[in-house]
């Protein structure tokens, strides 16, 4: 499995603790291993109906919660979740996410179609397994733009 980090937008969303939501890849953007996404890449493998896992840093034994939604945008490809935070894990990277200690996310995937471009990789086709919380995003704009919990303003 490969792990592509894009820029991202998440944020705590009203209504319920733990919820997040954000871009998990933004097409079109370079990031620090050579990948661009493109538009399209993941249309396939969203189609097949398999769930996208969360899980904390790409680590299989660590999922924390789920994403309710995972949708190709324009601009890329979206996620909307739930942090579990009935579990150790999932408590402890919410609270790190509301602090602001971490604030990445990340892909998990298999490429199925690319081509280069001198020294950049573009994927065309790639089979999504997982979208990651992650400290260190390969894409440097891989970033949570604000964070909001329940009840609470930004």
């Amino acid at each position: 499995m490969e792990h592509l980090n894009a820029t991202l937008e998440c944020k705590f969303a009203e209504g319920g603790e733990g919820m997040i939501e954000g871009f998990g890849s933004v097409y079109n953007v370079r990031d620090l291993g050579g990948d661009v996404v493109l538009p399209g890449a993941f249309a396939g493998s969203l189609s097949s109906g398999r769930k996208v896992k969360m899980l904390a840093q790409h680590d299989a034994w660590e999922p924390i919660g789920v994403w309710d939604e995972v949708a190709e945008e324009a601009a890329g490809l979206r996620v909307r979740g739930r942090i579990l935070t009935e579990t150790q894990k999932g408590r402890e990277t919410y609270a790190l996410l509301k602090a602001g200690a971490i604030d990445g996310l990340s892909i998990g995937f298999r490429t199925v179609k690319d081509r280069w471009d001198g020294s950049t990789r573009l994927i065309e086709q790639a089979e999504l397994w997982e979208v990651s919380v992650v400290t260190f995003p390969m894409n440097e704009l891989a970033r949570i733009d604000a964070v909001k919990a329940a009840g609470m303003s930004e």
